[in-house]
């Protein structure tokens, strides 16, 4: 092999016995792979295949052996070693041997490299995750007159569906659910940036219209990505039950009568948000009765699909309270996820799910 030495693809150590070779190792650490004899004196080549990866774990091993000496052989393999070559020795055979175990210790570190940084990136994913759940809110109203209690599920680590509570002036609240295009990293980031600009044209404004056109026309202005996000927003006023709402794109919520008998939401015709600027949207109002409940919720719970390829839709959703309205906002949210993961049982999760319930308090408990 002088040709390869010569040309500097190949250097080699030489060591007399599997003593010296482990020595050598040690000294050397850029040595790749060990081609032994099993017949060494002071230590022989199976008793040093077992104290190679004491000193590096990445090395592969070829034995040489006696034609025929099965017995080493199989010990040998079992020991870790990675191939074998037969005396009298082809010099052809040996040098293919050599070949294929060098580029498989490049496929070993090319898979380690990307090992590593799928490890990294997956611990950025679990920060990332954790950071988003962290701006969710985890505290909700419990009161005489009213209750809310939401949860998402992301599909991926990150997800794309928000949900958020708005202080609005004059004790009431802001609702909102919303699912931004797209998974993954991309989605969770467009959907904080939803989120912000939410809470910033909330502040000081009422009107849920005017709030999803400010949060449209500023989600237009720098949208190189083209994505989008369907939201609802519903201003809930604890005091009357007067429920005001505007719709961009997103499902219509469930109203549950006090009897558990469900309706949806009218709608009001708008579009998703981040598409076309200059948008007007338009609200409607409710007036929540003692004792009913608002369900919101993204696609992920409407479209969810068992190992059959069937949705769980609407009508499934309703069966949820068929037999009994909710008693609060928090059982009635969980009911709800519990029924579409037993629905899905165990098939692969495509969407972020996200439900917020509100109900107004008095009514039948």
């Amino acid at each position: 092999m002088r040709r390869e030495i010569r040309s500097g693809e190949y250097e080699f150590v030489f060591a007399g016995n599997g003593i010296e070779a482990l020595a050598k190792l040690r000294e050397h650490k850029d040595i790749d792979m060990v081609l032994s004899d099993i017949n060494m004196p002071e230590m022989d080549g199976l008793t040093l295949l077992e104290q190679i990866p004491s000193v590096d774990p990445n090395v592969r091993s070829v034995v040489v052996s006696a034609y025929g000496d099965m017995k080493n052989i199989r010990t040998a393999m079992n020991r870790g070693a990675f191939d074998f070559v037969t005396k009298p020795i082809d010099f052809d055979d040996l040098r293919i041997t050599i070949t294929r175990t060098l580029e498989t210790i490049e496929l070993w570190r090319s898979a380690l490299e990307s090992r590593d940084k799928l490890v990294v990136l997956e611990n950025e994913l679990s920060l990332a995750n954790r950071m988003q759940q962290s701006i969710l809110p985890t505290s909700f109203p419990e009161t005489d007159s009213y209750q809310v209690f939401a949860s998402m599920e992301a599909a991926r680590d990150v997800g794309g569906d928000f949900f958020d509570l708005l202080p609005i002036e004059g004790g009431r609240v802001g609702l909102a659910v919303a699912d931004v295009s797209g998974k993954g990293i991309p989605a969770a980031m467009f959907m904080m940036s939803s989120r912000t600009l939410l809470r910033g044209a909330a502040i000081g404004q009422s009107d849920p219209s005017k709030i999803l056109r400010e949060v449209n026309q500023l989600l237009c202005e720098n949208n190189d990505t083209a994505m989008f996000v369907t939201l609802f927003l519903g201003i809930f006023d604890p005091e009357t039950g007067d429920f005001v709402y505007a719709n961009g794109g997103h499902n219509p919520p469930v109203i549950l009568g006090a009897d558990g008998t469900p309706n949806l939401l009218p709608t009001t015709d708008g579009i998703a948000l981040g598409i076309f600027p200059d948008i007007a949207f338009r609200e409607n109002s409710i007036t929540l009765a003692p004792g009913e409940t608002a369900i919101l919720y993204s696609d992920g719970v409407t479209e969810a699909e068992n190992a059959e390829g069937e949705q769980f839709e609407l009508d499934r959703l309703y069966e949820v309270f068929a037999e009994a309205p909710p008693r609060d906002a928090r059982t009635a949210t969980v009911d709800v996820l519990k029924a579409v993961n037993a629905f899905a049982d165990g098939a692969p999760q495509f969407d972020d799910i996200t439900c917020l319930t509100l109900r107004r308090g008095g009514g039948a408990e």
